[in-house]
């Protein structure tokens, strides 16, 4: 009895010794971790600051080159401040905010450093400088709002929790959102962009959780007697989605619909995968199972990778007009090697569809347009974002140069004017 209480009190003590052990550790990494918080947000504080300075600088020159220098810093700073705001957890919302904002400005730096048009920059600039002044001003004061926490974990994680805004920092993102839509109003193409980010052309109605579930189980057969948990969006998600964890034997994972019309999002399967035991083309025929189950059956091959567990095949809608690729309305599948099973899919892009306008191609002399010593191997027509916002019909060329060394390129060029959008070195 005695030998059983010795080694009873030697547990007790042990286990508060590790208590308090890991207690300390976990207080240690607090600290570590608030002070990196803290660090980055100084940080970030001080270049929004010199950030805008350097807008109001960039006002007093009417010389070309004077100006051209201070368009450079705004430029490096607005990548320098939207670097330190992603290392803050700010909220989600903010964030966004934050790193649309600045980027906008970066770019508006940079397009006018490139196009010369100053007269536009001195313009428009003016109330910009003082909306920044306004939000430094804003952020500082939430800033010390957070230092009179006196460096409490608890109390920071619960002043960047979205559920309950009731900090300063709130105020800086009401700000925010206002000057954003008065210093940097979008374009028709950004416009409709961001319609399709956030599925505003969906017009399904919306489905109850109960039934978001049941087309789960249709889509996905495989994992029909698993134990499910489902969960909404929050209000600050930018379209209403169901979220649905499962676990079945080996299998754990999650699938994402949307509420309206209940759209797959995306799917992911977590399980060990034996060695591969099917070929590449049992695989594609698979792949192309599963997009008939998925109801996806206007879409087209565009490429498959493998690593040593699984394959990852890529599809693109085939726009009904001219049976040109969509690359942005993509397909992602993933198949383990072993029996073929889906473990992943990812149809964001496929459910964003891009609208596309009628274009007219011209053809391509290839003879005349490149160089005699290169061969045009293949010829597809593709539509594919040119950097505005547009979907452009193009022809994708993958061609060939040989002469002291082989080298193949993939070239993108558009095919109503004829402009070279991209240029890729493949091997």
């Amino acid at each position: 009895m005695r030998t059983m209480l010795v080694i009873l009190t030697a547990a007790v003590i042990g286990l508060g010794a590790y208590s308090i052990n890991m207690h300390g550790k976990n207080v240690s990494l607090q600290r570590t971790v608030l002070a990196q918080y803290t660090d980055n947000l100084t940080d970030a504080s001080e270049k929004l600051s010199h950030l805008q300075r350097a807008v109001s600088q960039s006002l007093l020159f009417r010389d070309d080159d004077a100006i051209h220098n201070e368009l450079e810093s705004v430029w490096r700073l607005s990548s320098d401040v939207q670097s330190s705001m992603s290392n803050i957890p700010i909220g989600q919302g903010m964030s966004n905010d934050w790193l649309s904002y600045l980027g906008r400005l970066g770019d508006e730096a940079k397009k006018t450093s490139k196009t010369g048009d100053y007269q536009a920059w001195r313009e428009k600039m003016p109330q910009v400088s003082t909306n920044l002044q306004s939000l430094s001003d804003e952020w500082s004061a939430a800033t010390v709002d957070f230092y009179k926490n006196n460096g409490k974990m608890d109390v920071w994680l619960r002043q960047v929790d979205t559920k309950n805004p009731t900090t300063t920092f709130d105020n800086v993102q009401k700000t925010l959102k206002g000057y954003s839509e008065k210093d940097f109003p979008l374009t028709l193409s950004e416009s409709d962009w961001q319609k399709k980010i956030d599925l505003k052309a969906l017009q399904d109605s919306t489905i109850t959780e109960k039934e978001a579930l049941e087309k789960v189980k249709h889509l996905f057969p495989i994992i029909k007697d698993a134990t499910f948990t489902v969960t909404k969006s929050s209000d600050t998600a930018p379209y209403p989605f169901y979220h649905i964890q499962f676990h079945q034997g080996i299998r754990l994972g999650y699938v994402d619909l949307t509420e309206k019309g209940g759209h797959l999002i995306s799917y992911l399967v977590e399980r060990p995968v034996d060695e591969a035991r099917l070929s590449q083309d049992e695989i594609m025929k698979k792949a192309e199972e599963y997009l008939k189950l998925l109801g996806m059956n206007d879409v087209a091959f565009v490429e498959s990778r493998e690593n040593h567990q699984a394959w990852h095949v890529t599809f693109a809608r085939v726009h009904p007009g001219d049976n040109a690729l969509i690359y942005a309305d993509g397909v992602q599948l993933k198949l383990a090697k072993d029996t073929g099973e889906l473990l992943g899919a990812n149809a964001m892009e496929y459910i964003q569809a891009e609208t596309i306008k009628p274009q007219t191609p011209k053809p391509i002399d290839w003879k005349t347009f490149f160089d005699d010593d290169v061969k045009v191997q293949e010829v597809r027509n593709i539509y594919t974002d040119n950097g505005q916002f547009e979907q452009r019909l193009c022809y994708e060329v993958i061609a060939v140069r040989d002469k002291n060394t082989q080298e193949t390129f993939r070239i993108v060029i558009d095919a109503e004017n004829h402009n070279v959008l991209k240029v890729e070195y493949l091997t």
